[in-house]
């Protein structure tokens, strides 16, 4: 056998070096760490040499307004809110959450990229931005983008410094009156770094559709946009488990874009209830150098939108059962938390919830990627404003010369997403007026139909009559509806689409646990402590009670389902408390700011989750000073009769019918009068037998504090939040559904107190303090893992409360 010779072996090393070299393929680099971060105007900050030592150090995602405090004299505003009905103006103090967002910040981080070698391309990718951000490299710019809801990336390559430090600045700037809700500040979604070979895929440039689909087998299609010639594409399917499905390779490119149709055989397909993922692995060749690899997950599904049988999913009629969701996270703010997220879709998965509506804004991605595998259906919105502004400084500043590269960028960085099936061009906007507005609108459209011909689009209108006589909603796909319940008729006839949707529905309001006397049905109601009724019986003078949404679903076959405002209460809006102060979150939610469920979630509970049965019984049974006096009692329940007890007498049975828009939906018993002691109600199943019971109880006083972690093992990554519900209970363990008490917070081990939230409107409390009160009983503090592992605990104190504490596990 021939041996090398020294010479020839070390030749040979040389190459293996240089083909290493050039078979680099992308490194992908987040910026979390060790930004320096400066709240304020600052003309120097972009220069390199600039001293920022005495800046604070934070991480990113990073909203800095959350931190307070509340103040009624941020952003008040002197309008009428013509979404409202509004025709006089009024002073509102809490519309974007009474937090300081507005002004200008700076951050600042030095970064080095040893993996970059010459000939590469680097890009700088963020996520979202709030907003206006200008970004600097080694004192140039690289770019600016005007919208905080946006995917945006610039090229640094040329302004890199080549082996060494590269210092990084972006400067921020939030107008007053630029948001009608809470829009955050700063760098609130991920940064990233990625340094790929010149001949590589594109950003954004895989996609991937499923043309055909049977029971035997599925097309794939994918086409990649790729930089360079003379190149190869080997792309690979992968099951969920990472076997191999099928792969091809192709040298066929066309304008730098690859087109493969490849055959999944015996396709498992993405729903709801069965969120399959495969995913698509493209590598790409020069000769037989591996230049470059990407990975991207997608789910095989087919929609459809017939005006004969309404929304189909996979050959299944269905309707959506969603919740629009603002995109802050209470306590949080705005700033993404992948914990926070999957606890949303976790409490809203057991609702029986299977769609949600990212409003009025485009998703972070991390919301998109946990659709796609806990199984919610997308509709992904654009905007709230077009050209036609509804403040003062909103998107419209910036429409016309850039709503078609924001509309390309939300397409191009979430259409291989499963769980979108819906693109929304906007909401409410005032465009829907006029021929100008019906322009606007196909212009819209067809940028999405360019970019994504598989999807429909639709816009939120309020305005129907007006989209009626325009056209607006006849060129829609989707005619999309907010409230207008008395209109659905009319505009079901009008419109040629044959199907209509509701895009937004109900905004009842209420507060959890607080419940007003006597019940009325009333719009617009307003009491002096600034809450709402939970009885669930008050909303807006522009929208409905839940019912009407759920008859609307089930006797309308053409209505396809719907979108209810909101699924959690959000920062800012605070509807119908717009005009007073203090209050400063909305009333909306179906769970409120701390993501504690109100009586309402098991109103639709009882009528969404088919899987498990619902018994909710309300109000609460602590009334001191009521006793003989008219208590309504209501049950949410999926059974169809119930009976209930009062202290063991019998208050009759109550079984739904068809008498009111109510009764339909809930059991009341109207005439019942407080006394304390035990609610007992037992729900009859269709053979006429007792099939569950529900007990609530007059609770004593109050004695110690119950922790309830909703995670008692985190990851240690810095990152991973525990939510632990904090409720304050009797001697006997009862909840105790009225207690206010002062509670303080401590966290020691491998983990800090992160911030706390009681989910009352009203609260002027920071949620960064390790100290706040109980609202009606709760609160949830939010515990966060450090980055090594190890044991952490959580004690909760309260003056003549018996201490709490919970231990949870970083790994």
């Amino acid at each position: 056998m021939k041996r090398f010779s020294h010479t020839a072996k070390l030749m040979f090393l040389c190459l293996l070096a240089v083909n290493s070299l050039s078979a680099q393929e992308r490194s992908v680099t987040e910026l979390s760490d060790n930004w320096k971060f400066y709240k304020g105007k600052n003309d120097q900050a972009y220069q390199v040499s600039f001293n920022d030592a005495g800046w604070q150090t934070v991480s990113v995602p990073h909203d800095w307004a959350i931190y307070g405090p509340f103040d009624k004299e941020i952003d008040k505003q002197n309008v009428a809110i013509v979404q409202n009905n509004e025709r006089t103006t009024s002073e509102k103090t809490g519309r974007t959450g009474a937090l300081p967002y507005i002004g200008e910040g700076w951050y600042r981080r030095a970064f080095s990229l040893p993996q970059y070698k010459a000939g590469q391309q680097v890009l700088l990718l963020f996520e979202g931005a709030m907003s206006e951000p200008t970004v600097y490299v080694n004192g140039q710019v690289a770019g600016h983008w005007n919208y905080g809801y946006n995917y945006f990336y610039f090229d640094i390559t040329s302004l890199l410094q080549q082996g060494g430090s590269n210092q990084l600045a972006v400067h921020l700037q939030n107008e007053a009156e630029s948001s009608r809700w809470y829009p955050g500040a700063g760098l609130y979604r991920k940064v990233s770094v990625i340094v790929k070979n010149k001949e590589s895929i594109d950003q954004w440039g895989t996609y991937i559709t499923t043309p055909i689909i049977t029971k035997d087998f599925a097309k794939v299609n994918i086409k990649t946009k790729t930089s360079g010639k003379g190149l190869r594409l080997e792309t690979v399917i992968l099951d969920a488990a990472g076997n191999t499905v099928v792969s091809n390779s192709t040298t066929e490119a066309f304008g730098g874009e690859f087109d493969q149709n490849l055959q999944v055989p015996a396709p498992l397909l993405w729903s709801p209830e069965t969120p399959v993922l495969y995913k698509a692995v493209s590598k790409l060749y020069a000769g037989d150098v591996l230049k470059d690899e990407v990975t991207t997950p997608f789910g095989i599904r087919e929609i459809k939108y017939d005006p004969a049988t309404g929304f189909s999913l996979n050959g299944k009629v269905r309707k959506f059962k969603g919740v629009c969701l603002h995109h802050d996270l209470g306590p949080l703010g705005a700033a993404i938390n992948i914990a926070a997220l999957r606890r949303q879709l976790q409490i809203l998965k057991d609702l029986g919830c299977d769609a949600i509506r990212s409003s009025h804004n485009m998703p972070s991605l991390e919301q998109l990627q946990l659709a796609d595998e806990m199984g919610f259906m997308f509709l992904a919105e654009s905007f709230d404003e077009w050209a036609k502004p509804k403040v003062k400084n909103g998107y419209a500043r910036f429409f016309e010369q850039d709503a078609e590269k924001d509309v390309v960028n939300l397409v191009h960085a979430t259409r291989n997403h499963p769980c979108i099936v819906m693109w929304s061009a906007g909401n409410e906007v005032p465009d829907q007026w006029g021929a100008e507005g019906v322009k606007r609108a196909k212009w819209l459209q067809d940028i999405f139909h360019r970019e994504d011909p598989t999807r429909p689009v639709t816009v939120g209108m309020d305005q129907v009559k007006a989209t009626m006589q325009s056209g607006f909603g006849a060129l829609l796909d989707i005619p999309g509806l907010n409230y207008r319940t008395h209109l659905y008729e009319e505009a079901y006839t009008a419109f040629p689409q044959g199907l209509l949707l509701g895009s937004e529905t109900a905004s009842t309001v209420s507060s959890r646990g607080v419940y007003k006397f006597p019940l009325v049905i009333a719009k617009d109601k307003q009491y002096d402590d600034h809450q709402s009724s939970s009885y669930d019986l008050e909303y807006c003078n522009w929208s409905n009670l839940p019912e009407e949404d759920f008859i609307l679903q089930e006797d309308k076959p053409w209505v396809i389902g719907q979108f209810v405002w909101t699924g959690f209460d959000y920062l800012g809006e605070p509807t119908p408390y717009d005009d007073k102060w203090p209050s400063r979150s909305s009333y909306f939610g179906i769970c409120d700011l701390a993501g504690i469920p109100k009586d309402r979630y098991y109103l639709y509970r009882s009528v969404w989750n088919q899987d498990k049965p619902t018994l909710h019984i309300l109000p609460h049974w602590n009334f001191p000073g009521r006793e003989g006096q008219v208590t309504p009692v209501f049950v949410y329940t999926s059974y169809d009769s119930a009976e209930l007890f009062i202290n063991g007498k019998s208050m009759g049975v109550q079984k739904k019918n068809n008498a009111t828009h109510q009764s339909r939906y809930r059991l009341m018993w109207m005439d019942v009068k407080y006394e304390p002691g035990t609610v007992k109600v037992v729900a009859f199943g269709k053979d006429g037998k007792p099939a569950a019971e529900e007990t609530i109880v007059t609770a004593g006083k109050p004695y110690k504090l119950l922790l309830e972690p909703d995670r008692n093992t985190l990851q240690a990554d810095g990152r991973d939040i525990s939510f632990v519900t904090v409720s304050v209970v009797d001697k006997d363990g009862n909840f105790c559904p009225t207690a206010t008490a002062q509670l303080r917070f401590s966290v020691s081990g491998n983990g800090v107190f992160k911030a706390a939230c009681n989910g009352d409107a009203t609260s002027l409390e920071q949620f960064q303090l390790p100290t706040m009160k109980t609202f009606n009983g709760k609160l949830v503090v939010l515990v966060q893992s450090a980055e090594k592992a190890g044991s952490i605990q959580l004690n909760v104190t309260g003056e003549g409360l018996k201490a709490g504490k919970v231990d949870i596990v970083a790994k």
